[in-house]
């Protein structure tokens, strides 16, 4: 057992007895007794004996205290809470020799609920508690509920969604636009993804008997077009017909393939559910829209084409300055000249000329050719190709990074971040002594409860700023990061007067340079070795 203090009161003094630590206790808190005998307001004459004798006793022993008479104090219990108000931790100081103990664990849950604490009483501990008085001991007196957490729902495609895959190459190191094989095929009955539901969480509780909430849990649904049929428990679709499926924006897809030689008079527009085949070409003025894959293994002169999948070219495109090509996925061409080109994911091809060119993730322009003259070529991470510009000098503008308004609202999340977290670290302190003397039954005038709410509230919206600035503060760290790692690729020849944009810096070529990388460092554009 832990040394311990007691008050003695004999009528005419106060005197204090001081009880060694047995079996390998913890010896006596002299802080601790100072403490509580200023807590119950008794004189101490001699200080200084008092310092001495309680540092250094191995037997119980008497010091007298002071020539007044103590009121009765009754058994004492002192409680401290975890900060994150999960567990409490409590301290037993015995009567004086006047006054009376704990009779009961009520007794004890009633000081406990003096104090606010509500939930999770550790009735087991107050039991062994009363049965052998342990006191100055750390006991846990209540224990909170920690939240269980679930699982989000997750969806398994049992077919290819990975719109990275890129075309095959020849020997000679040109790209094989004739056998690309990007369709996924299925047939009637095939099973295309599967549903695995969500697990919700529990609620926690502290011990103030405030309820904590699990983390949000992702709840999904199988979304699906038409040619699909779902399971009766809604977790697993298949396909109803031999076709193709494809995966755009989280919901399938499966359809025939519409497939026509040529697309001109004889067919006119074609607008389709699923995917769309040409084995010929496209006419200038003709439109195709699908809401799958386009693919023409002929040329597109003038015409547009809207996907919101792949678009996929196997010979070319001459837009004469009005074809359009917009996928939702990736574009895919042996050449473009005087077009417009829009890709939310990746563009390829062997030759960009006159163009105005766009795409969410890179522009790869390889093979045998692998040249960029003329027009703007934009692309968020990556610009890749043989040779940039032209020796006759056509404007040619790339750019790669992320916009400048992007920069200017994350420099002001820093700030704003800053400012909030400095006021913060001003209020908790004042808060938490606040709370402190209010726990330990200081009374408190109207005028400075109210100075205490309005400093909880405080702090509650300050936290709560802190973590939405944060949270945008991580998605826009995602943006910079990708502008710092944004770069235009030249495996062969950079010609004067190409112009290079990286997020909101720009560069001019004044002489053609050979083999090169640029990028962005401190600021600024430079230019590397490939």
């Amino acid at each position: 057992m832990n040394a311990y203090f007691q008050l003695v009161a004999d009528g005419n003094s106060t005197a204090i007895r001081l009880v060694p630590p047995t079996d390998g206790g913890e010896k006596l808190n002299i802080a601790e007794l100072t403490e509580y005998l200023h807590l119950k307001k008794v004189e101490i004459a001699d200080l200084k004996m008092l310092y001495q004798v309680a540092s250094n006793y191995d037997k119980e022993v008497i010091v007298p205290l002071c020539a007044k008479p103590c009121f009765p104090q009754q058994e004492m219990l002192s409680v401290r809470v975890s900060e994150d108000r999960m567990e409490v931790i409590g301290r037993f100081y015995p009567p004086s020799s006047n006054g009376a103990a704990y009779d009961k664990k009520d007794d004890i849950i009633s000081d406990l609920k003096f104090n606010k604490i509500v939930y999770g009483y550790d009735e087991a501990a107050m039991e062994q508690y009363l049965q052998k008085r342990n006191y100055c001991a750390d006991i846990v007196l209540a224990r909170g509920t920690a939240p269980i957490h679930g699982t989000d729902a997750s969806i398994e495609y049992f077919f290819n969604t990975d719109l990275s895959t890129r075309p095959t190459r020849n020997e000679d190191g040109s790209v094989d636009f004739f056998h690309l094989n990007t369709i996924n095929h299925c047939k009637t009955g095939d099973l295309l993804a599967r549903l695995t539901r969500e697990v919700p969480g529990e609620n926690g509780t502290t011990v103030y008997g405030e309820i904590i909430k699990p983390r949000t849990i992702k709840k999904l649904t199988l979304k699906y077009g038409n040619n699909i049929e779902i399971s009766e428990d809604g977790c697993e679709i298949r396909s109803l017909i031999n076709g193709h499926v494809c995966l755009t924006e989280n919901k399938v897809f499966v359809s025939d393939v519409y497939e026509v030689e040529n697309v001109g008079t004889a067919t006119g527009n074609i607008e389709a559910e699923g995917s769309v085949k040409v084995n010929g070409n496209v006419q200038a003025g003709f439109a195709i829209k699908a809401k799958g894959n386009v693919e023409v293994k002929g040329v597109v002169e003038g015409a547009t084409i809207e996907a919101d999948g792949d678009i996929i070219i196997a010979r070319g495109m001459n837009g004469m300055g009005k074809g359009i090509l917009k996928a939702g996925g990736r574009v895919i061409l042996k050449f473009a000249e005087n077009a417009t080109i829009v890709s939310g994911a990746y563009i390829e091809s062997e030759s960009i000329i006159h163009s105005t060119v766009s795409a969410r993730n890179y522009v790869l322009v390889d093979g045998r050719k692998g040249f960029i003259a003329g027009g703007i070529v934009r692309a968020t991470e990556k610009i890749s190709c043989k040779t940039l510009g032209s020796p006759m000098g056509a404007d040619t503008i790339v750019e790669v990074g992320v916009d400048p308004e992007s920069k200017l609202r994350y420099q002001q999340l820093q700030k704003e971040l800053m400012e909030s977290q400095k006021k913060l670290g001003q209020i908790q302190p004042i808060l938490v002594n606040l709370t402190t003397k209010l726990k330990q039954g200081e009374k408190f005038t109207p005028d400075q409860l109210k100075y205490v709410k309005s400093l909880a509230a405080a702090n509650q919206q300050l936290s709560e700023m802190i973590e939405k600035d944060r949270g945008e503060l991580e998605v826009l760290e995602k943006a910079m990061s990708s502008e710092g790692q944004a770069c235009v690729c030249v495996s062969e020849e950079a010609y004067a007067g190409t112009k290079v944009a990286i997020g909101d810096g720009s560069l001019v070529l004044k002489n053609s340079v050979k083999f090169c990388r640029f990028i962005k460092d401190r600021g600024d554009i430079k230019i590397t070795a490939y």
